[in-house]
C-alpha cells in the first residue's frame, strides 16, 4: 500500500459502501477513520443505523466477485464460518406464478443475513493496520476552509460524553445512507441541494426467521423465491442461512403488506401464486417475532449535474443512490463504487465532479433496470418513455422464454447478477433462443392475467 494520496480520509458511515471505501481508501492513505454512531466491534445482529438488516439481502453475483478481490478468500471464509451458498441460476425462482428452468451458472450465492455478511466484511477491514473504527460517535457536521470551498473534515460527538471533536482530513466519504445530510450541508455552505429523481413504489417487507423441523421440505434447494408482478402484487423471498436457521420476507407492492401475527402471516404466505413457501413454514418453529420495514421510494440524488461541489468530498452507496430493495443491487453498487474510488486513487485525491460523473455511469444501468420493472406497475408515477415500453415488453419475453429454456434463465442471471450487461440478452443466438420461447404462458389458474410485464427483482441489497 502506497499511502501516498494524503495523510487521512475519514468514511462517514460503516455500513457496507462505508467499509468497501475505507478498504480502497487504506490502499492511499496513512490513516482512515470510519465513523458511524453505532457500536461495530464483533456485532452480527441487526444495527440501528441499517434498519432493513433484519430482512432478506441478496448480494448480487458481481459483488461476490469484488468481495473476492477485496478480500482473497472471504467467500472461503464465509463457507467456513457456516454460511450457506449456492448456484445464482439454481435457486428455486418464480415469475409471474411460474417456475424459471434451473440453470448452472458458476455465479456464486452467499445466503448471509445482512448482519452476518457485514461482520465479516467490517472484520477484514478492522484487520487493516491503517483503518480505525470510530463508533457510538455522531456525526454532527463538516468542517470546511473559510471561503467553504474545501471540506476540511467533520465534527464528531462521542456517546460517552466526552466533548465535540474536529477530526481533520484531506478527504471525506459520504457513506451515510439514504437519511445523507449532506444535501442540507451543501445548501448551508451555499451551494444549493442536488437535483433528485424518485419512484414511489411503496414497497413494504415483513420479516421472520425459522427452524425447520424437517428439512427435506426444501427438496435440497437454497432460497425460494416468487417475486411480484403487476398481477400478483405480493412477492416473498426465503432463504437457508447461518446456523441451521431459515429467514422469510414477505412484500407487497404499492402499499400491501403482510400482518406480523403469526396467522396473519402464514395467510399473507398462502397468498401468493404459488405455495412453495406456505408449504415449508405452515409447519415450522418461528425463532422470532416478525418485523416490518417500509421503503416508500427509490431515490436518487444527482450529484453529477451540481455546478458547483466543494473539494475534499465526495458521496458514494445509498447516500447517492437509493434503490428499490426487491432488485438487490444496492450492495453490488456499493462494491462497483469502491473500485471507481480506487481509480480515482491512484491518480490521487478524488475531484468530486469527477468521481461523481464515473459513479453515475455505474449507476445508470442498475437505475434504469429497476425503474423499468417498476413502471410495469401502472399506478406507479413516471415517463414511460418508448425505451422503458420497449425494455418491458422484451423482459416479458425474457421472463416467459426463462419458464422453458434453461440457456435463457443464465443468460439472464448474468445480467441480473450485474456480471454481463443488459445488451448480452440481445446477442444473435440468445436472442433466437428468447423469440422461440417467450411466447406469454398461461398464468395459475388463480391468477389474474396481466396486460404489463412482470418485474426483473432480486432480493436486497442496500
Amino acid at each position: 500500500m502506497g499511502h501516498d494520496v494524503g495523510r487521512r480520509a475519514i468514511v462517514l458511515g460503516g455500513s457496507m459502501a462505508g467499509l468497501l471505501a475505507a478498504r480502497v481508501l487504506a490502499e492511499s492513505f496513512a490513516e482512515v477513520l470510519v465513523v458511524d454512531r453505532d457500536e461495530l466491534t464483533d456485532v452480527t445482529t441487526a444495527r440501528r443505523g441499517v434498519p432493513q438488516g433484519r430482512h432478506v439481502h441478496g448480494l448480487l453475483a458481481r459483488g461476490q466477485q469484488i468481495l473476492e478481490e477485496l478480500f482473497p478468500s472471504f467467500t472461503a471464509g464465509v463457507m467456513a464460518a457456516g454460511v450457506p451458498t449456492g448456484d445464482l441460476g439454481e435457486l428455486r425462482w418464480f415469475f409471474n406464478g411460474l417456475p424459471l428452468k434451473p440453470s448452472t451458472t458458476g455465479l456464486v450465492c452467499l445466503s448471509a443475513t445482512r448482519p452476518v455478511l457485514e461482520s465479516h466484511v467490517r472484520a477484514r477491514v478492522a484487520a487493516l493496520p491503517n483503518v480505525t473504527l470510530v463508533e457510538k460517535t455522531d456525526i454532527v457536521g463538516l468542517t470546511t476552509t473559510t471561503d467553504n470551498a474545501r471540506v476540511t473534515g467533520a465534527r464528531v460527538q462521542p456517546h460517552d460524553g466526552g466533548p465535540e471533536e474536529v477530526l481533520e482530513a484531506d478527504l471525506v466519504v459520504d457513506a451515510t445512507g439514504r437519511g445523507s445530510r449532506t444535501p442540507a450541508w451543501l445548501e448551508e455552505l451555499g451551494y444549493g441541494r442536488p437535483d433528485e429523481d424518485r419512484v414511489k413504489v411503496n414497497i413494504c417487507y415483513t420479516t421472520r426467521t425459522y427452524r425447520l423441523s424437517d428439512e427435506s421440505v426444501l427438496r435440497g434447494d437454497l432460497s425460494i423465491n416468487p417475486v411480484a408482478s403487476p398481477a400478483t402484487r405480493r412477492g416473498g423471498f426465503f432463504s437457508r442461512i447461518e446456523d441451521g436457521k431459515c429467514v422469510l420476507s414477505l412484500y407487497g407492492v404499492l402499499g400491501d403488506s403482510a400482518p406480523t401475527d403469526n396467522e396473519g402471516f402464514v395467510e399473507f404466505a398462502r397468498s401468493l401464486p404459488v405455495p412453495d413457501i406456505y408449504d415449508v413454514i405452515k409447519d415450522a418453529e418461528p425463532l422470532t417475532d416478525a418485523v416490518i420495514h417500509r421503503y416508500p421510494a427509490s431515490v436518487r440524488r444527482r450529484y453529477e449535474r451540481m455546478i458547483r461541489f466543494p473539494d475534499g468530498m465526495i458521496v458514494i452507496g445509498d447516500a447517492a443512490c437509493s434503490f428499490n430493495p426487491v432488485y438487490g443491487q444496492g450492495m453490488t453498487i456499493a462494491a462497483l463504487e469502491a473500485l471507481t474510488l480506487r481509480d480515482h486513487l491512484r491518480r490521487g485525491v478524488p475531484s468530486a465532479a469527477g468521481f461523481h460523473r464515473d459513479i453515475a455511469k455505474v449507476i445508470d444501468g442498475a437505475w434504469d433496470m429497476s425503474v423499468s420493472g417498476d413502471l410495469g406497475y401502472p399506478e406507479v408515477e413516471g415517463e414511460r418513455t418508448l425505451k422503458v415500453r420497449m425494455g418491458n415488453a422484451f423482459m416479458a419475453k425474457v421472463q416467459a422464454a426463462m419458464t422453458r429454456d434453461s440457456a435463457v434463465t443464465g443468460a439472464f442471471m448474468r445480467v441480473a447478477g450485474m456480471v454481463e450487461s443488459p445488451a448480452s440478452l440481445m446477442r444473435p443466438g440468445m436472442l433466437l433462443r428468447i423469440l422461440r420461447n417467450g411466447k406469454p404462458a398461461a398464468a395459475p389458474a388463480d391468477q389474474r392475467p396481466t396486460d404489463g410485464p412482470g418485474d426483473v427483482q432480486l432480493p436486497r441489497a442496500a
